[in-house]
């Protein structure tokens, strides 16, 4: 990732299914996640399928990508979410695409260079270590609700701020007027 402060692209496909049923009605929804072992800031955490954008790629076409080789999975379209613009004063600074997918039941996931691949209930998403961004990415998702969401980190990537700025809401934060990341702030 360059260090100049500008923004990578990026995609999240967010893919869900449900258990085969054991008995009428007891079905559980489930997300695709990777625990993520390659190093970086997301180490040992659980993330969405998703990687950069390609050179002449459109994200749609990125997501469907990144879920067949992440994930052995072909679909045949995905649908938007909304846009994740997470800023820094490091080297971590992305436009990130986030869009889903049901893919019906759930399937033996195969290996994946990213990480170790599992079917996680939704119900035990907050049991998991995420980005900070995601509970609340999930909870949009849940609501079929668009989101653009503007997250805000220090220099150690911890999340300072989370606004959506369709609404207006501050969901991490206490302020909608935030400072410039590069500048230093007396606390």
């Amino acid at each position: 990732m360059q260090d100049s402060g500008l923004k990578a692209c990026a995609v999240l496909c967010i893919l869900q299914a449900r258990d085969r049923e054991t008995s009428p009605g007891e079905a559980r929804e489930r997300m695709l996640l990777i625990r993520r072992t390659k190093p970086g800031p997301l180490y040992g955490m659980h993330v969405p399928i998703g990687g950069h954008i390609e050179p002449y790629e459109s994200p749609r076409d990125a997501a469907i990508r990144e879920a067949r080789e992440e994930a052995g999975v072909t679909l045949d379209g995905v649908t938007f979410r909304g846009v994740l613009v997470e800023t820094s004063p490091v080297a971590y600074n992305w436009i990130t695409f986030i869009y889903s997918a049901d893919v019906g039941e759930t399937f033996p996931p195969p290996a994946c260079r990213e990480g170790r691949l599992t079917w996680v209930a939704k119900d035990a998403l907050g049991s998991l270590a995420t980005p900070d961004a995601d509970a609340d990415i999930y909870a949009y998702v849940a609501r079929d609700q668009r989101v653009i969401l503007d997250a805000l980190y220090d220099g150690e990537l911890k999340l300072v701020s989370l606004i959506d700025e369709l609404s207006g809401d501050v969901l991490v934060g206490g302020r909608r007027d935030r400072q410039d990341p590069r500048k230093e702030t007396d606390a």
